[in-house]
């Protein structure tokens, strides 16, 4: 589960998304919605500084709080496909038929 790291309580606007920044502060940029907008530079709503730590997802919660989340590393392990074995293909003979003697015409 994930834990508040800093109360901000900012409030946010409709078609945008927040995100905790390299600085750790928090920032906004406009949303790409279909083929319109390919979406905004990025715009710093807050200043927080908070220090990230490895090993840790920081995000904005609902609340407007920074908050953060342990990553999921590893995961399950997944089973190895088999090989599939290689198969000779067999060749098929070709059937020989026997050559009948030509008869000779008398005449």
């Amino acid at each position: 589960m994930a834990e508040k790291v800093a109360k901000v309580g900012v409030k946010k606007e409709d078609g945008y998304l927040y995100f905790v920044d390299k600085q750790g502060d928090i920032s906004r940029a406009k949303m790409a919605r279909g083929k319109k907008g390919r979406g905004g530079k990025p715009q710093k709503v807050a200043k927080v500084g908070v220090k990230k730590q490895k090993g840790y997802l920081y995000f904005v919660d609902k609340k407007g709080d920074v908050s953060r989340a342990k990553m999921a590393r590893g995961g399950k392990k997944r089973k190895k496909k088999a090989k599939k074995k290689a198969t000779k293909k067999k060749t098929a003979k070709k059937k020989t038929t026997k050559k009948k003697k030509a008869k000779k015409r008398r005449r």
